[in-house]
């Protein structure tokens, strides 16, 4: 899978951990039958609170800064795009005592299984 990354915000982001991360969820994914990434690209977006916080009240109707929002794919060459926001996944990462980098990968998986059609019950 290819991953491209776009970084509209201040935050430093670990490009090479996060593909690491996106190529093993990539195996476990497709070694429990749960969905493939296949060769498609996955787009990572991270951005402000106030775009995040945009983005959320334009597509969801909800008036607050959220951690991730999930967008499928135009096509099945991308699997589709994760926009994530590093405050609020700080923030949450406090919260449930995970590792910054333990939250962003949490929300990685949370916002890749949505795109493969998977939702909250």
């Amino acid at each position: 899978m290819k991953l491209l990354l776009v970084n509209q915000s201040r935050d430093r982001v670990d490009k090479a951990w996060l593909e690491r991360w996106v190529r093993a969820l990539s195996r476990v994914l497709a070694r429990r039958k749960l969905g493939s990434l296949g060769r498609r690209e996955l787009v990572v977006v991270f951005v402000t609170s106030g775009e995040i916080r945009r983005l959320n009240k334009l597509y969801r109707r909800k008036d607050y800064s959220t951690d991730i929002l999930s967008f499928v794919g135009p096509d099945d060459s991308t699997v589709g795009e994760l926009v994530l926001c590093m405050p609020v996944i700080r923030a949450q990462s406090k919260r449930t005592g995970l590792s910054v980098k333990g939250e962003l990968g949490y929300m990685i998986v949370h916002g890749v299984l949505h795109l493969l059609g998977y939702d909250h019950m």
